[in-house]
């Protein structure tokens, strides 16, 4: 009989590689999405079609949504990606926030522990909840790693910390299967549109079809084409570009997921790179991609988008995921970024979005 996993949030990046991995497992997979009045599929529309996959209509703020769900499917294993999940917008939306990432969360466990047969269960938890702090060993080097103490800085982050606590106590107190992942910041091309990586590769991507353009132009004189581009082109608006993240790809980060909850005792793991880059960092390879190197003119500073409190450095120590799952990453910043603008390159060379694959 194949195994049967629930996916709360399957619409997002995380739940459409996570789906796509499980149904490569010879999975059953049920993903949960709540109902919006236009449609929110794009990145797992392949998926349907498929027998081995199946859609329910469901929100984590409905205890008996949840509740009846669960119940009917009797899965072995519940993942919870569900949540609103953007830093900058934890600010504006407090509250809906704290409602979809703490209260959802809570809602899950509980349905969890009121079925006979108790799936185990797997909590998105995030790098934001350590906010401004971080471990050093004797070299002086700065991670954070699950012993270093959290301190979060934003609704987001807080709202996190409620879900990632909630998990642990529900563990202890009623002996669930339930594990935590960490999850130092992770995109890919399906990343939201809103968060800053993708709202480079976008933007590069863009000023590569902007060029493309302008060499029709017939300006011969280079001075003139190069004044040309530098005041016709759009202009990239940043918040702060000296912040450092652990940056990854989201499909190396579903599989650690996955090794969670196959391991014989539930518990809580880091999963990053072990590396950090900043926002520059980030910018410059972006443009290394179309052979900018001076970027400058192409950005600006807007000091609305830096954050009432800032995180300024994230770096994880992924040794306890290494050792006890065998996990390790396997796409570099390098290879992610470039991943991120070709296929930005390719939507708008093409003026639709690529196909997904399961590839």
């Amino acid at each position: 009989m194949k195994q049967k996993a629930i996916i709360f949030g399957v619409t997002g990046q995380d739940g459409s590689y996570l789906a796509e991995l499980l149904l490569d497992k010879g999975y059953y997979v049920i993903g949960v999405s709540r109902r919006t009045s236009t449609p929110n599929t794009s990145r797992i529309d392949h998926l349907f079609g498929k027998d081995s996959f199946v859609l329910e209509s469901g929100d984590v703020l409905d205890f008996s949504s949840v509740y009846n769900i669960l119940w009917k499917h009797n899965a072995d294993e519940v993942y919870n990606l569900a949540a609103q999940s953007h830093v900058g917008i934890s600010f504006k939306q407090p509250a809906a926030t704290w409602d979809i990432t703490a209260k959802g969360c809570l809602n899950i466990l509980e349905g969890v522990v009121k079925l006979s047969k108790k799936p185990r269960f797997y909590q998105a938890s995030s790098s934001e909840m350590f906010g401004d702090t971080f471990s050093e060993d004797a070299n002086g080097n700065k991670f954070q790693n699950e012993t270093t103490k959290f301190n979060p800085q934003s609704p987001y982050a807080i709202a996190k910390l409620a879900a990632h606590n909630l998990t642990e106590l529900y563990r202890k107190t009623h002996g669930l299967h339930a594990s935590c992942g960490i999850l130092f910041n992770h995109e890919s091309e399906r990343r939201g549109e809103n968060f800053v990586t993708k709202k480079i590769s976008s933007y590069v991507a863009s000023l590569k079809k902007f060029f493309d353009e302008a060499d029709n132009l017939g300006i011969e004189d280079e001075t003139l084409f190069q004044n040309y581009i530098k005041d016709a082109s759009p202009k990239l608006s940043l918040g702060n570009l000296r912040a450092c993240r652990d940056w990854g790809h989201a499909k190396d980060y579903v599989r650690a997921m996955w090794l969670m909850l196959q391991q014989e005792e539930p518990d809580t793991y880091v999963i990053a790179t072990g590396e950090t880059h900043s926002v520059k960092n980030f910018l410059e390879d972006s443009f290394a991609c179309i052979g900018i190197t001076d970027y400058d003119a192409f950005i600006k500073t807007d000091k609305n988008q830096f954050r009432p409190s800032e995180v300024p450095y994230l770096k994880g120590d992924y040794s306890k995921a290494k050792e006890k799952l065998g996990w390790n990453p396997e796409i570099s910043f390098e290879d992610l970024v470039s991943t991120m603008v070709q296929y930005d390159i390719a939507r708008l060379t093409n003026d639709k979005q690529p196909t997904y694959s399961v590839q």
